[in-house]
């Protein structure tokens, strides 16, 4: 049960007590036993190895979390809010509200639509983790998220974005909904008068917007955005993702899909290139009495003329099913498989406790194979409040 906590006393010591406000405590705790392995194949001797981990983990099912929201009624329509949301790792204990980088927003809303500020979710994520029956949490995250956010694109602002103005429509359009979203850059722009003097870069800009449709049992959205990674006098790099997601539930089950492209641009002195990863997922969910069964199929194809991958149409395959189990509406026991073929040398990004990894080297072994095969297991427990 959500704990509201009433702060008209502090309103009216502040000589503002017609006005009603109100501040909620909310959290999710998960934890669970995991296991990750990978296989990979050197390419030159042709030998094979494999690396493997158990680890109590956190946030298999949805993400750990600690958090403060609050709203205020200003009258004529107006409210006033705010969001404040903290991760945490409730397996060691290590991280607490010591940061609010998962959510730190204020806002005014009313007829006009909602406009806020501060750090959030960028809109192209949204297809990402909305149409994913697992919602990018766990082994069963699609491949499409883990690429995404890899540490090869090293796009900063994949799930979130800091510095940014949003704009969000009102919920009254008869199931239309969408937002448009600027993040600024916040880096120093110098002009001495002389060109060579000279420096802007835009590193760090986000621009994005989504727009879609939900009524009844139908769900549908298209986003678009670009990232600015590198802006420096020899090159940027920008990074623009478009993607199309759906759902439709036809009781018994509901379905799932996305398609996404995501060009990784880098504009040089010597000329322009690009690398393009397209990805698409198919999924599922299906109640079962207390409990629900979710599977999902999700591939990216790498074409990195600018990097230079080899191999004929690489590209990483993920397989996953789980199964959760509502003990109560706050309570859930969890279990989920999941599995990744990579094909033709392609370099499927991660680490290894999120059940993938670029080769045994990035996880600390002396070994230049590349990865063939990765397995996920979570069993877990969630409590949320």
């Amino acid at each position: 049960m959500k704990k509201s906590l009433t702060a008209l006393a502090a309103l009216a010591a502040a000589g503002l007590a017609s006005a009603q406000s109100s501040v909620t405590l909310f959290g999710v705790v998960d934890a669970g036993v995991t296991y990750q392995s990978v296989t990979s194949r050197d390419a030159t001797t042709g030998l094979a190895s494999k690396q493997s981990k158990w680890s109590l983990a956190n946030s298999g099912y949805n993400s750990s979390r600690i958090g403060f929201r609050g709203t205020e009624d200003l009258g004529g329509g107006l409210a006033a809010s705010f969001w404040l949301e903290a991760p945490i790792t409730n397996d060691d204990g290590a991280t607490g509200i010591n940061t609010f980088n998962r959510r730190s927003t204020v806002s005014l809303s009313g007829g006009f639509g909602e406009l806020r500020l501060g750090r959030d979710y960028t809109a192209t994520f949204w297809n990402d983790t909305v149409f994913d029956p697992f919602g990018t949490n766990g082994s069963g995250t699609n491949v499409i998220s883990t690429v995404n956010g890899s540490t090869g694109l090293n796009n900063a602002n994949y799930a979130r974005a800091s510095n940014m103005v949003g704009y969000f429509l009102p919920p009254n359009l008869g199931g239309f909904y969408g937002q448009l979203q600027y993040s600024f850059h916040e880096n120093t722009d110098t002009d001495s008068g002389t060109t060579t003097a000279s420096t802007n870069s835009n590193a760090g800009r986000y621009v994005g917007g989504r727009f879609g449709y939900a009524n009844g049992p139908l769900d549908v959205a298209l986003a678009l955005g670009q990232s600015i990674a590198t802006d420096t006098t020899s090159l940027t790099r920008k990074v623009q993702t478009i993607n199309l997601g759906a759902s439709y539930d036809f009781g018994p089950v509901k379905l799932f899909g996305e398609l996404s492209n995501v060009k990784n641009k880098f504009d040089l002195a010597a000329g322009d290139s690009h690398d393009s990863y397209n990805g698409y997922l198919i999924g599922a969910s299906m109640p079962v009495g207390a409990g629900v069964i979710r599977a999902s199929y999700s591939t990216v194809r790498y074409d990195e003329g600018a990097v230079g991958i080899t191999g004929e149409d690489p590209r990483a395959q993920k397989l996953a099913i789980g199964y959760v189990h509502n003990l109560s509406k706050r309570t859930a026991l969890y279990a989920t498989v999941a599995r990744v073929n990579n094909r033709n040398d392609a370099a499927y990004t991660g680490s290894l406790s999120a059940a993938s990894t670029t080769g045994y080297g990035s996880a600390g072994v002396s070994y230049t194979g590349l990865p063939r095969s990765s397995t996920g297991y979570d069993f877990g427990i969630r409590h949320s409040f």
